[in-house]
């Protein structure tokens, strides 16, 4: 009898399935996607970041660059008025020429017809002019100052300020000087009397404030200041009357119903108070 054969050894069985390397590979990548952009979002929607001003009052300021002339042409003072309208505030332009001191619409459309005044497009429209501020320099270097002033509609206007007339078109300082004060001092100061320009006095600036003028119209206004010596003036305060400025025209007939100036009262002060001026 042959002896049995010996035991032959199990098989060994693997419990482990065969690796399928690119399912194996696609859901690694499906799982760092899902953790990635889960922890990359915040648990809430993101509120866009405000930016504040660190001073608001910056933009009550007018924008010098950002200012357009408008190019309307306003062939009367009824179509400026109507332009105006849904511009401005109604109590605001109501006043104009009903307040003492103010000025009408037939005023600013003068304004716009000589070129002395440029309006914005914009709401509210914003008036820039070009005024020429002359500082007249008597005994002691006291200053001469407007005091008030006596409209046609009766009216008193007080100024406080020296000599100021806005400027032509293409005018310059010089040359708005002289006319100034043959305009507001001719009837005191013959063709005779010397103008003389003190050198180096020239400054020019910037102020952007509302119009006592024209109620609710911001103004934009170019200082051009100068430091003048006119000969055969009063030493004592003084009063002048407005000369004459429109000939027999369109604007004539709208200066006939302009709020004017009549008379300027004068005065001297102390050069102390004629520079804050």
């Amino acid at each position: 009898m042959s002896p049995p054969p010996p035991p032959q050894p199990n098989p060994i069985i693997s419990t482990h399935k065969p690796t399928n390397f690119p399912d194996f590979f696609v859901t690694a990548i499906s799982i760092f996607f899902l953790f990635s952009s889960s922890s990359s979002k915040p648990p809430f929607p993101k509120i866009p970041f405000l930016c504040f001003p660190s001073n608001p009052r910056r933009f009550l300021k007018i924008p010098s660059m950002s200012i357009s002339k408008t190019n309307h042409h306003f062939a009367t003072p009824q179509s400026l008025s109507d332009w105006l309208k849904p511009r401005l505030p109604s109590d605001s332009l109501a006043s104009w020429g009903v307040r003492p001191g103010t000025k009408n619409v037939h005023n600013l459309w003068l304004e716009l017809s000589e070129g002395e005044t440029s309006l914005a497009d914009s709401t509210p429209p914003i008036r820039t002019v070009s005024v020429v501020s002359v500082r007249i320099i008597g005994k002691d270097d006291q200053i001469l100052v407007e005091s008030r002033q006596e409209l046609s509609d009766g009216s008193v206007r007080n100024r406080c300020r020296p000599l100021s007339e806005k400027m032509k078109p293409n005018e310059t300082p010089e040359a708005a000087v002289y006319r100034a004060i043959k305009e507001e001092l001719g009837s005191i100061v013959n063709d005779s009397g010397t103008i003389k320009i003190v050198p180096g006095s020239y400054k020019e600036k910037i102020e952007e404030r509302n119009s006592n003028s024209y109620p609710g119209l911001p103004a934009r206004y170019v200082l051009h200041s100068m430091d003048v010596m006119v000969d055969g003036l009063p030493e004592e305060e003084f009063c002048t009357e407005e000369v004459e400025e429109y000939p027999d025209s369109e604007e004539k007939r709208a200066a006939d119903k302009a709020v004017s100036v009549k008379k300027h009262f004068w005065k001297w002060v102390a050069w102390q108070i004629g520079n804050i001026l």
